[in-house]
């Protein structure tokens, strides 16, 4: 591995090495926590769109009720990246 110093490669150090590994595999182990919570936004986002529907002087309609339902259970059973990539939202009801 190489970096650049003043215009010139040079080596990395053993030492610059690992803290670059490291640094790696930190990156590596928050992907799925920066998954879910890219999710998570989204899910809310499309929650926060009919959140008018669910005040007390509305009546939802069934198809709705479902529909946030799923949205509410969107990331029951995620456990990995792939899960979470893989997850498609439900159609919002007319």
């Amino acid at each position: 591995m190489k970096k650049m110093v003043n215009g010139q490669l040079v080596d990395l150090t053993i030492e610059e090495i690992t803290e670059k590994e490291e640094q790696d595999q930190l990156w590596l182990d928050g992907a799925f926590d920066r998954a879910i919570l890219n999710l998570r936004e989204k899910r809310n986002n499309l929650l926060k769109e009919t959140d008018y529907l669910a005040l007390s002087d509305n009546t939802m309609s069934e198809s709705m009720t479902t529909y946030r339902q799923q949205l509410r259970d969107a990331t029951s059973g995620l456990e990995t990246v792939e899960d979470v990539e893989a997850y498609e939202f439900p159609t919002k009801p007319e």
